[in-house]
């Protein structure tokens, strides 16, 4: 098996003289010559990732400096850590943390089982049928979250809405959905699976027909149910990947889904004890602040603990079964 780009670099980092230096740069330039088609294909999309998240990131000083337009990004001052203060001594910051955790736990569970059951299910049905299904569930996943606001409105409103019709017809009392907290514990999951589940039940799915058919025709002989093959086989052979999806899905764990708590709830003040996340409180703050210095702090923050949460579960992961760690 060929060596990755990383072992190549250690390597080459290893050695001490000059001319096994150069023997490794003509290695490294046999290898890009030999593989110079895939380059040239992967290329638009390497510019496109350099120039939208790369060069971007020089804009992360921003997070340590009182930022004036006059003097620009370099010529700014140097305010070391003050700018993190934004959002740790604000007066709702336990409650728009704990939203924020609380709501990417249960996104990224809830997302797994339903994704997982949805892929088990498409595995049963015929050729035709799985077409239907997938395009289907896809389908709310090229949706913008403004139009799902609208969406969510058509359900939700306190005159109008489906919800309250049919509470009406049943003889029930009517909800003002957009001026309570609790319904919206179980409102937002709801969005948030209808959402992105056709997207991951299609990531699992595709796994699923990554696998060997050898397994279930011996398993079939054997006599095992369905139920007993996704069990013993389908699953264990999935894990590898739900292990990815998991690890990369803790990566934004500290970072909400803005478009989702803020126009899915209407951005209502009342139900702010129940929708509010740290990115939707940090535009409201900005709005009026203006401040785009802890903008910039809490962004950077976010990504820092981001990464140390996908490090941090990786860790574990690779303590445990080496096979089925991300890196």
């Amino acid at each position: 098996m060929s060596d990755s780009l990383y072992d190549r670099w250690r390597r080459f980092t290893m050695e001490k003289t000059p001319p096994a230096r150069w023997r490794w740069f003509t290695n490294e330039w046999k290898h890009l010559k030999k593989n110079r088609e895939l380059l040239l294909l992967a290329l638009p999309g390497i510019l496109f990732k350099f120039v939208i998240a790369y060069i971007p990131m020089i804009g992360l000083i921003l997070a340590f400096k009182f930022y004036r337009y006059d003097q620009g990004i370099f010529g700014s001052k140097w305010v070391g850590l003050k700018n993190f203060e934004f959002l740790f001594k604000a007066q709702d910051a336990w409650r728009i943390i704990r939203n924020t955790l609380l709501y990417n736990i249960s996104y990224i569970i809830l997302g797994t089982v339903v994704a997982l059951l949805f892929a088990l299910l498409l595995n049963e049905l015929s050729g035709r049928m799985i077409k239907i299904y997938q395009t289907t569930m896809f389908l709310p996943f090229f949706i913008s979250m403004v139009l799902v606001g609208y969406i969510a409105n058509a359900f939700l409103d306190t005159k109008n809405g489906y919800l309250n019709t049919v509470l009406e017809s049943l003889g029930l009392s009517t909800h003002n959905w957009y001026m309570e907290t609790t319904p919206w514990i179980f409102i937002l999951p709801l969005v948030a699976v209808w959402k992105g589940v056709g997207f991951s039940t299609l990531v699992y799915y595709a796994g699923i027909t990554g696998i060997n058919t050898d397994y279930y025709e011996a398993a079939r002989l054997d006599g095992a149910s369905r139920v007993q093959m996704m069990l013993r086989i389908t699953l264990p052979l999935l894990k590898p990947l739900i292990i990815i999806l998991f690890i990369l899905g803790l990566g934004n764990i500290f970072r909400g889904d803005f478009g989702l708590h803020y126009f899915v709830p209407n951005n209502a003040g009342p139900n702010f004890p129940t929708t509010d996340v740290i990115d939707t409180y940090v535009y409201r703050a900005l709005t009026k602040l203006g401040d785009i210095n802890s903008g910039a702090a809490v962004g950077f923050l976010q990504s820092v603990v981001g990464l140390i949460t996908v490090v941090t579960a990786n860790y574990f992961v690779r303590r445990i079964d080496k096979d089925n760690a991300l890196f």
